[in-house]
């Protein structure tokens, strides 16, 4: 089963109803088969979640490079370099890898050979990790906007402005993007158009990345909550 996205669905929802190999009962039984260093960025080393697709581990690093891995031995396939540090975790849609770093860029590369397809300049760095639904390719960007790419091209169809820095990661449901900014704020806007459908206000920033669920946006903000919001009203639920 494929791992292809942050979040393993476009939702956002972090489970695998299919994985029969791993679970509590299962977990002390692994082994360490390889490890390999992605490199580092002055003294700080470190990479992101990984995605796993077709037997290849995708991941970006410290070192700002985007690499890929055989599964079962760690060789490395392919890197692709950035001029800044690639943060965000990437996705695989059709042969083709989605990679944000914080050299402002958004790449996309093909999955076998690592060669760059295209890239698309946005105003600061990316942070938040993209996914990608029909064709399209949502990320948000340290420059205050959400933007929507054609994932063929890198054409940019849409771009929405918050009011500050977005560092959260979008879920994609029911042709909505939800995604959260520093402005305190979880959007909710319409997939095609970009157009806000609703807003939500936390006590604080909202970092984190929502997930959906059977109608209702899961997201944490900096003033120590767990909100749930109504995915169609913007409405609270709890926290």
């Amino acid at each position: 089963m494929n791992w292809s996205e942050f979040g393993f669905i476009h939702a956002g929802g972090r489970f695998n109803a299919k994985e029969q190999t791993l679970s509590a009962r299962s977990v002390h039984t692994l082994v360490k088969r390889w490890s390999f260093f992605t490199g580092c960025s002055g003294s700080i080393c470190g990479s992101s979640s990984p995605t796993v697709v077709n037997g290849v581990v995708y991941v970006g690093s410290y070192d700002g490079n985007v690499y890929a891995l055989d599964a079962a031995t760690g060789t490395k396939l392919w890197s692709f370099p950035t001029n800044g540090i690639a943060y965000p975790t990437p996705a695989v849609a059709s042969g083709v890898v989605f990679a944000g770093s914080n050299d402002h860029n958004v790449y996309a590369l093909n999955a076998s050979t690592g060669a760059k397809l295209w890239s698309y300049t946005t105003g600061y760095d990316v942070v938040s990790s993209p996914a990608v639904a029909n064709g399209v390719v949502y990320i948000g960007s340290e420059d205050g906007n959400v933007y929507a790419l054609k994932a063929v091209t890198g054409a940019k169809l849409w771009s929405f402005s918050t009011r500050l820095v977005v560092d959260s990661s979008p879920a994609v449901a029911n042709g909505v993007i939800y995604i959260g900014s520093e402005d305190d704020n979880l959007y909710a806007l319409n997939a095609s158009t970009g157009a806000k459908l609703w807003s939500f206000t936390a006590g604080n920033e909202i970092y984190s990345s929502p997930a959906v669920a059977n109608g209702i946006v899961y997201v944490g903000a900096e003033d120590g909550n767990v909100y749930a919001v109504n995915a169609t009203t913007g409405s609270k639920v709890w926290s």
